[in-house]
This record gives C-alpha cells, structure tokens and sequence, in this order.
C-alpha cells in the first residue's frame, strides 16, 4: 500500500492552494479501501475526490485517502430508459458527454460542472434548472467504522438545495463509492426555462435543440462566466443563492426594484447570489493575489499564490457585507476545510 508522507496537494484542489497532507493514499480498488479503513479507520481521515468543492485553509493533519475509483456500467434498461452505474472516480463532466455521446438524455443540463462522481450526491449538485436528485437512483458507500458496504436508495439520502444526509446526518461516515443514475433513450425532456439557454439556442439559430445542443449552449454559457481552474484557481460558484421568504423578498424588492428572482413556492424566493455580491461592489475586485472574478461575482479566485485563509477571510467579508446592506444571509457553497 503506497503511502506518501507530507504530500502536497496543490494540484488536488481546485483553487490551487498549497496545503501539505500528513500522508496520502491513491485509492482505486475498493478492497484496497476497505483494507486501509481496517487499518487506520480510528486514525483522523481525510476524503478526497475531485478537489473541486473545497478551499484548504489549512494543512492536512490526517491521512487522505483520495478516491480515485473508475469504471462506468450499463445496469439495466427498457425501450425509454437506462440506468447506469458510475464509478466515484470518474470526472463528472466527462461523465456527462458519455452519456450524450450514447443519446441519454436527463443531466445535459448539469455539463462543465466540475468534480467528480463520488461527490455529486454529497452537495446534490444542480445547475440551470436540473439537479442530480432528479435522475438519481441510488449509491453504494462504505461505513468508515465497519467497512461494510449499504446502498443508499434516492428516499434515504434527503436530497435538499446542495444538500444530502451525506452532509448532515451521515457526515464523515460513508465514502461513496459508485453512483446509480436513471436516464432516457429517447423523448428526452428539455429543460430550457433559464432565458441564457434560450439566448444561446437564438444566438446559434437552434429552434428545436437536442440533448447535445442543450449540454453546447451550457457548456458556452459556463465558459463565459466561469474561469478555468487550469487557468485561474477557483473552485466555482462559491456561494448557495439564498431563498427567502415572500415577505422579505417584498421588503428587498422595495428597496431594489431591479432585483432578479426565481420563484421556488407561495412563499419562497430565489435570489442570484451573484447579482446580490455584484450590487455590493464586490464583482472583479483584486486584493493581491486573490479576489472575485470579473465576469462571474459567486466566482472567488486564487491569481497564483494565495493562502485558503485569505480566500475565506474574504468570503467571510462578503458575506458580512451582504447582511448589513440586504439583510440577506448567504451561506457558502464550499466546504471550508
């Protein structure tokens, strides 16, 4: 079993940050993950995936098992549908072209979302009007305690807003090893309600898109927005747009007339994060070697060589800013490690 000691882990995050690991391990069979969990399961873990949903405030102080499980599989399918099974390594975007590649039609939507399998029920990801609670199956994981193996059936993982048991109840006992979606053949169901997908659609004269023209005009609307982790370290959109109540919304609406918002229910309302850091002022400023992206305000960015503490300090500005002038909590989308 290959374990480096004091292993950097600049390039398993996305934001570029350079912590140390106590010690590191590439996992990619899952009896070679039950046999280091049956070896050091009482000694403090840390689980990697993608890297991709997190900022390194500090160094690692623990073992990092980074799961690096692959394989894709079909499980079963009808006439209309298919399930497939994937394995927690696997790049989710890449993942997601596979399956446009075969004509699947249900997370074309959720295209450049980056990251990996393994943690896309943890934060339940979702983009332009399509989460993965919508097409998922199940999952299998393993209880870092036992080893032993459970299924996790869509009713058991209490899917919410960018939120899963995996995040509250169950948090820091189970490693998701493979992740079962249910897609369709044919008579794919298009998603199309957010007026950018329609501008791209009318931009390139598309009038009735297919599943790829679909995962195309995401793909052009992310890369507009959101910089390159190769380029620029960034982990994504690093705040959750809140949800407020009607009667808050009314008093903000007020005060803003020009506030974009999303109607979620009678009483609730979603209001762009994004809209709410750039009215602070907020949007492209630089603060030496890191700040907010000048296209995107939910984008906190690393130029080169900044600490993760300096980053969070920032989103804990932000975030303070946002209270004081909107009365508005927003809450991190990232995990602050």
């Amino acid at each position: 079993m290959n374990i480096i000691n004091n292993a950097s882990l600049k390039s398993f995050n996305t934001f570029g940050i350079d912590a140390k690991a106590q010690s590191y391990c590439d996992v990619t069979s899952i009896n070679k993950l039950k046999e280091i969990l049956k070896e050091h399961y009482s000694n403090p873990l840390f689980i990697l995936g993608g890297g991709s949903n997190m900022l390194l405030t500090k160094n690692i102080e623990a073992l990092v098992l980074h799961i690096n499980l692959k394989g894709i599989e079909i499980v079963s399918e009808t006439e209309s549908t298919v399930i497939i099974k994937a394995m927690a390594g696997e790049n989710w975007h890449n993942f997601v072209l596979w399956c446009l590649k075969h004509n699947y039609g249900g997370i074309e939507n959720l295209s450049l979302i980056p990251g990996n399998i393994g943690t896309a029920p943890i934060q339940n990801i979702g983009a332009y009007g399509v989460e993965l609670k919508d097409v998922f199956h199940s999952c299998e994981a393993i209880n870092i305690k036992n080893q032993n193996s459970r299924t996790f059936l869509k009713s058991e993982c209490n899917f919410g807003y960018r939120e899963s048991i995996f995040k509250q109840d169950l948090k820091g006992q189970y490693i998701i090893t493979s992740v079962t979606i249910e897609l369709t053949k044919n008579t794919h169901q298009l998603h199309t309600d957010y007026g950018v997908i329609k501008n791209e659609l009318d931009i390139n004269r598309i009038k009735k898109p297919t599943i790829q023209d679909i995962s195309n005009a995401i793909i052009a609307i992310r890369q507009s927005k959101l910089p390159d982790p190769k380029e620029i370290g960034n982990s994504g959109s690093f705040f959750k747009n809140p949800i407020i109540s009607a009667e808050e919304f009314a008093v903000l609406h007020q005060n803003f007339p020009e506030v974009p918002s999303y109607k979620i229910s009678e009483d609730k309302i979603k209001v762009p994060a994004g809209w709410l850091i750039e009215k602070a002022g907020f949007k492209g400023k630089r603060f030496n070697d890191y700040g907010v992206h000048n296209k995107q305000a939910l984008v906190l960015v690393n130029y080169g060589n900044a600490t993760g503490k300096e980053i969070f300090e920032l989103a804990q500005l932000i975030q303070k800013t946002i209270k004081r002038l909107f009365n508005i909590t927003i809450e991190t989308e990232v995990n602050i490690i």
